[in-house]
């Protein structure tokens, strides 16, 4: 990978420190906890919408989606497929609601319907999930960015953390969001260029149509997968069911989503701000996945790497397995050259034999990576070092440092912290708003509103030192962007059920209710670990609609058996 020049250190530098310092100027001089934690209830609709959408598309966003596509095509949209039925039944349901009771978090709203036992615990399982969540959006970029810039991974995690905590703690929720708003101004335009850039440097004869072709000759077009299979991790079904209730608890239950809308002029700001995340969402989605599957293509007539990580590649050449390992770039060479005559025949003669042959020539290399990815790991555990052979989070990041022009390259990689930067925001200013109106102002004695803005930004900053804590020890899995979700389905469907008891389920009580959540998160761990280990079949999505069902039907039994026994007794 080429080093970063001057003309990139310059636009990364500028771009990132312009919006810490806007950030922390535009907001300076918080007094009350109105202010702080709710931005003054200022914001319109399109500063909502944009922060929703810079809180859920950290980071791992536009390292780990290019690299999804890159290796499994399209299919990954799918599991936004329930983001639009979930917009509308929290702007009909949790908006109206929250506003009416003039909430700060969420879980005040549980005390009121039920008890403060049932309140805490809902807030402590957003802030375990949470904490947890910040930690990766952190570790993400650090891990890709330590390659690329040859840094030590402690010291990015605690740059990247220390940038979000200066305006996060300085201005609050109306700071996460006057930034919000420029860093998804900087993305946009990030990926756009990256998009046109790749097209332009794909071959004068291949053009976006049959760009698409070759992609989709390749399997990386298969947008729909209608089968009922759970071997399949994305499918229509999972996304618009298990996607549906992840959804309505990230957007209706999670502080750091909530918080983005609450602090709405009104009703109507907060309802259209959701309205135009679900209306966009899939899109851009749909257009970064797009980016990958380009990319995909680019390497068609673009030799690459055996593997992305350089780091890997490094590990094993300065191995025993060095031999094997250029073998296999050998091999690698041919299999690219016979493909690339492939696609040529096929963009000219669009054959079923050519496709065929095309479709072999990928088995065929993959199964080449597959070899590669062995070797690194023996690398890895002679030389007692950890490096990831998993290489789908560098194709991006790759591609950007190889390719693109001087100054872009700068551009992109300040896409890539922004985006870190914006989710981080959001999670520390819910962890310690959660922190303080749920936990400390809720079991202290009455305090001044300059105390609760005080101590929710030491809860702020205590987060974000746990965060960096958590990025510092954290290890990149298969995959960050599923890492990311499948922690929260963990969570969220207990969560969710729990809101749905409060607003549908009038006659379960706070007792019945937070049994039933005890029960259920140890079940849902066990049914995931259950999974993990091979002794089930169960997608992590559906782990949201198991998890949402089993604490809403164990409720409503404890409580028909809590009032058959009052019966009883009274008889």
């Amino acid at each position: 990978m080429q080093a970063l020049n001057w003309i990139d250190w310059t636009v990364l530098i500028i771009t990132l420190l312009t919006i810490v310092a806007y950030g922390t100027w535009q907001t300076r001089g918080s007094k009350n906890v109105k202010d702080y934690l709710r931005g003054g209830n200022t914001s319109k609709w399109w500063t909502i919408g944009l922060s929703v959408m810079a809180t859920q598309a950290s980071a791992i966003t536009f390292l780990s989606t290019p690299g999804q596509a890159f290796n499994d095509g399209m299919g990954f949209v799918q599991f936004y497929f329930g983001l639009p039925i979930a917009m509308i039944v929290i702007c009909m349901v949790f908006i109206p609601l929250y506003h009416r009771l003039k909430v700060y978090t969420a879980y005040e709203f549980l005390e009121n319907r039920f008890d403060l036992k049932t309140r805490t615990l809902a807030a402590i399982l957003f802030l375990i999930q949470r904490g947890l969540a910040a930690g990766i959006t952190i570790f993400a970029p650090a891990i890709i960015l330590s390659v690329v810039l040859g840094w030590d991974l402690l010291t990015l995690n605690i740059i990247i953390g220390l940038l979000v905590i200066v305006y996060t703690v300085s201005g609050g929720t109306r700071a996460v969001n006057v930034t919000q708003k420029h860093q998804m101004v900087v993305i946009f335009f990030g990926m756009l260029v990256a998009f046109f850039l790749i097209m332009d440097k794909l071959p004068e004869d291949i053009t976006f149509s049959k760009a698409l072709d070759i992609a989709g000759a390749s399997g990386k077009m298969e947008v729909l997968d209608f089968s009922f299979n759970l071997n399949n991790r994305y499918t229509v079904w999972t996304g618009i069911i298990g996607g549906t209730f992840l959804m309505l608890s990230y957007f209706g239950t999670d502080q750091s989503q909530v918080q983005r809308y609450l602090s709405g002029k009104s009703v109507k700001e907060m309802q259209l701000g959701l309205v135009f995340n679900g209306l966009l969402k899939i899109p851009m989605q749909f257009f970064i996945l797009l980016v990958g599957v380009m990319v995909f293509v680019f390497y068609q007539f673009n030799k690459a790497p055996i593997n992305f990580n350089p780091t890997a590649t490094e590990l094993v050449l300065n191995s025993e397995y060095a031999e094997e390992y250029k073998a296999l770039q050998e091999e690698q060479t041919q299999i690219f050259n016979d493909k690339k005559n492939i696609i040529q025949s096929y963009v000219n003669t669009e054959n079923t034999k050519a496709t065929k042959k095309i479709s072999a020539a990928n088995d065929a290399h993959e199964a080449l990576r597959n070899r590669a990815k062995i070797l690194i790991d023996k690398a890895s555990i002679s030389q007692d070092m950890k490096v990831e052979s998993n290489d789908k989070d560098y194709v991006f990041i790759h591609f950007i440092l190889n390719n693109l022009p001087r100054g872009l390259i700068g551009l992109l990689l300040a896409v890539i912290l922004s985006a870190a930067m914006s989710s981080t925001a959001s999670e520390l200013n819910a962890l310690g708003s959660t922190t303080t109106i749920d936990l400390y102002k809720r079991n202290t004695t009455e305090k001044t509103e300059e105390d609760m803005v005080k101590a929710s930004k030491w809860f702020t900053l205590a987060w974000g030192i746990i965060a960096i804590g958590v990025a510092c020890v954290a290890n990149l899995a298969e995959n960050l962007i599923q890492l990311v979700n499948i922690i929260g389905s963990i969570f969220y469907g207990n969560v969710l059920g729990i809101f749905l008891l409060a607003f549908f389920f009038k006659f379960v009580k706070g007792n019945a209710v937070f049994i039933a959540a005890l029960i259920t998160q140890v079940l849902v761990i066990g049914l995931f670990l259950l999974n993990e280990f091979e002794k089930i079949n169960l997608p992590f999505l559906w782990l949201n609609f198991v998890g949402c069902v089993i604490v809403i039907a164990i409720a409503c039994l404890i409580q028909l058996c809590l009032k058959t026994d009052e019966k009883t007794t009274k008889a």
